[in-house]
């Protein structure tokens, strides 16, 4: 009996470990080249080591071109010299591959995955496209063997097209436009690139082009800045310690110096060009490191102390001039376009009453200094510039500025601090207009007021999209511009020239760049994103929109893998938005839906109520309801989602978010039982703690929990928080958090943690090693992002491999 039960012991272990085995018959091959030994004049180098064939094998490069398809059994070779060649094909594992990889035949070769030597047999590949080489060196009319062999636990695909599905590298890594800065005549264009390798390696370069047709006029050395009238730009330079600016012509590339031994601080050139104002920085009092005193909650922030001020720099003579003092701190807003008049704001803290920061706003003649006050304490501003004649004053404020004078609201419902709108000020008659009372999407950026046409251009949060608009000031009228896109990134419009460079993406594509002619209405592309993805296997998607029980539109959309198959069945995971932002439908980011369908799920991006961007009425369902709604908008549009759609497991369903988001994974295990699987980056477990502990905390509670406080709205702060209710959740969770987060401090993730972990229920928390609100360093985002996908593989496809390889089972 002993006896039959350890051969049925051995027989598990045997059927456990069975691998099943693919020959790789066919290759992509690069060459071969032909190669001679070296001249010998010694035996040995000055290294005193003697000539290594293998050596020989550097010749080639694993990028070089392919030259034909190879399916023989023996070494390439030629008849009569020594050569070099690559044998190369490509894997796209949606799951994590683990097994082996075996070379027989040939005696000098090299292997390498995805441009890195490897060495032994062990093969273990996360789900991506991996490019395996077989860089090998060959005798004249060579008779080796080639047998290349991968051992897995089910036979593994390969290919030898370069197309693949889009992966999380797809999203970081080539080169993109990221700034584009058009001359005040709009007849040049400053482009920015950034370009990253698949190592993390970044790199800046800057392109002065002619905008009519797009020609490179030159490389330059680095960022520049246009003047604000002429058409030439400014080059800045150290030398000897002394900060100077050079003025340079676009079309001769003449430089004459501008400015000498200007102040540290950013810039502002007058329109008059002939003076700066320069925003410098001074140092606050300095306290014992060994016990301070913390003065108020803004005070534990580094650099909270220092304060800024204004100089001004008369650029005829060099004179410098302190123009500001105080211990407030300033800050300049705007210049009049004749240069006579200064627009600065300066803040404070108002602890006792919401909102607690005010600013001042203040007139300062730019000769004379004199100083009127235009708003004292003025409460929910956001920025300002003058108009054209310098007569009026464009301000972003939220719905309750200037006494609610923009809110659809009625005076029982608190709106959104997170919703923009936009204001006009007469600084004459002291008259304010809202410009966009009845306008629903939320003002997103800095607008532009064209001294070319008078309009007046903005982006927008419109739902999830962003759009530019167009608004005349003298009848109201807001007309939406024809750009290209679903997602313009962001613009900039020439000074005086009704000409408009931008950037944006589609909903199924990256982002490209454009100059769009404000008058013709002519654009030109300047750069296509397709180029990016043209290797690329794009999944299935559509808009998924659905009435909730409370009679609202609920907007989303919905992924699936290329051709999927409606009567399998694929898990699916879920994604809502963080802060107050929509989800937008940027292609390239950090949370890619489609990123998700090439790893075999489908995807459902919700924007449930609370979101900026869908009009005041949505956005303030954010404001004191702790989560009560919005998951109730989420939830009903997962479960209808999965009626609609019944290729979609219902019991393979994930969620995950960041920060806000992060909250509601959290809080919605709390109150549902639908999701298999959970992922939570810095989110908040209690509000209590959170309000008190982050360094915005109390600010983010003047927005979500509107005058409600902890000893006032237990309700709120505690009933809600989901660590009060820790003993509800019994889906795995997986906590994740950057562990210097000044945001959401980790003690947020660490509470739940220790929660779960005493009511014994599946958790899992991830430190990022000195990472802040959001993960930023290219190696550890590209494991993070792994360790999401790890989790969901373990807990919707039922298999641990990836995780276990990420974090081996540890014996503690």
């Amino acid at each position: 009996m002993r006896q039959t039960m350890l051969s049925l012991a051995l027989l598990f272990t045997l059927g456990a470990a069975a691998q099943t085995r693919t020959e790789i018959r066919e290759f992509n091959l690069a060459g071969p080249y032909a190669v001679a030994t070296p001249q010998a004049f010694d035996t040995v180098d000055v290294q005193g080591r003697k000539f290594d064939d293998k050596s020989l094998l550097d010749a080639l490069a694993l990028t070089s071109p392919v030259t034909t398809t190879y399916g023989g059994q023996l070494i390439p070779s030629l008849q009569d010299q020594r050569s070099v060649g690559v044998l190369s094909f490509h894997l796209n594992n949606q799951d994590y591959l683990k097994g082996k990889i075996e070379v027989k035949g040939p005696k000098n070769y090299k292997l390498f995955i995805d441009d890195k030597p490897v060495s032994g047999t062990d093969l273990s590949l996360a789900p991506e496209h991996h490019t395996i080489a077989l860089k090998f060196l060959a005798e004249p009319r060579d008779t080796d063997s080639l047998q290349v062999s991968i051992d897995a636990k089910t036979a593994v695909e390969y290919t030898l097209s370069n197309r693949h599905p889009y992966t999380m590298h797809n999203a970081f890594d080539g080169r993109r436009p990221r700034q584009m800065r058009l001359s005040p005549d709009g007849q040049y264009l400053v482009m920015a690139w950034q370009t990253t390798e698949r190592d993390g390696k970044t790199r800046w370069d800057y392109e002065l082009r002619e905008t009519r047709k797009g020609q490179l006029l030159r490389v330059l050395p680095g960022n520049v800045e246009w003047l604000p009238t002429s058409n030439a730009y400014l080059e800045e330079e150290t030398t000897d310690g002394h900060r100077i600016l050079y003025k340079v012509e676009p079309l001769t590339g003449l430089r004459t110096r501008f400015a000498y031994d200007i102040p540290e601080g950013s810039y502002t050139v007058s329109p008059t060009e002939d003076y700066l104002i320069i925003q410098s920085q001074e140092e606050g009092p300095k306290e014992d490191p060994g016990v301070f005193e913390v003065t108020e909650m803004d005070d534990r922030q580094p650099g909270w102390r220092e304060r800024g001020y204004l100089c001004r720099y008369d650029i005829a003579t060099g004179l410098q001039q302190r123009i500001t003092f105080g211990s407030k701190g300033e800050y300049l807003l705007d210049i009049t376009p004749d240069g006579q008049r200064l627009l600065i704001a300066t803040s404070r803290s108002r602890l006792e009453k919401r909102p607690t920061t005010v600013s001042d706003y203040l007139l300062m003649d730019a000769r004379t200094l004199q100083t009127d006050t235009l708003f004292a304490g003025a409460e929910f501003l956001g920025g300002a510039q003058f108009s054209p004649d310098g007569r009026q004053l464009l301000i972003t404020g939220t719905p309750e500025a200037f006494d609610r004078v923009g809110c659809q609201l009625p005076e029982s419902v608190t709106p959104s601090m997170t919703e923009n709108e936009l204001f006009l000020y007469d600084i004459a008659t002291k008259e304010v207009s809202p410009l966009t009372k009845d306008f629903d999407p939320s003002i997103n950026g800095r607008p532009y007021w064209s001294a070319a046409d008078g309009q007046i251009y903005f982006n927008t949060e419109d739902r999830d999209y962003e759009h530019v608009y167009s608004l005349n000031p003298k009848t109201g009228r807001i007309t939406p511009l024809p750009l290209t896109g679903d997602c313009v990134y962001s613009f900039d419009l020439a000074a005086h020239a009704p000409v408009l460079a931008y950037w944006s993406c589609k909903t199924m594509e990256p982002v490209s760049a454009y100059v769009y002619d404000l008058k013709t209405k002519k654009q030109q592309q300047y750069f296509d994103g397709r180029t990016l993805i043209r290797d690329i296997d794009l999944p299935h998607y559509e808009d998924y929109n659905f009435t909730n029980s409370r009679g609202d539109t609920v907007y989303g959309r919905f992924y699936a893998p290329k051709d999927y198959d409606p009567a399998k069945k694929y898990p699916l995971l879920v994604y809502y938005y963080g802060g107050c932002a929509p989800v937008g439908r940027y292609f390239d980011t950090t949370y890619s839906p489609v990123y998700w369908t090439s790893l075999g799920y489908c995807a459902y991006i919700v924007e449930p109520s609370g979101a900026t961007g869908f009009g005041q009425e949505w956005a303030s369902r954010h404001v004191n309801t702790a989560g009560h709604g919005p998951a109730e908008d989420i939830i009903e549009g997962t479960r209808q989602l999965c009626k609609d759609k019944p290729f979609i497991d219902s019991t393979k369903i994930g969620c995950m978010g960041a920060s806000y988001g992060g909250f509601m994974t959290m809080y919605l295990q709390t109150v549902t039982d639908l999701f298999a699987a959970a992922v939570s980056h810095a989110g908040i477990a209690n509000h209590t703690s959170y309000w008190g502990e982050g360094y915005w905390g109390y600010n983010y509670s003047e927005v979500s929990m509107a005058n409600s406080y902890p000893w006032s709205h237990r309700q709120l702060f505690v009933d809600q928080s989901p660590l009060f209710n820790a003993d509800k959740i019994h889906t795995p969770l997986l906590l994740l958090h950057g562990n210097a987060d000044t945001n959401v401090p980790l003690i947020e993730s660490l509470q739940m943690f220790t929660a779960l972990k005493l009511l014994g229920r599946e958790v899992a928390l991830v430190e990022v090693e000195g990472q802040n609100h959001h993960i930023l360093d290219y190696q550890k985002r590209e494991k993070w992002i792994q360790t999401q996908m790890a989790w969901f593989a373990r807990w919707l496809k039922d298999d641990p491999t990836w995780w276990e390889a990420l974090y081996p089972k540890k014996h503690l």
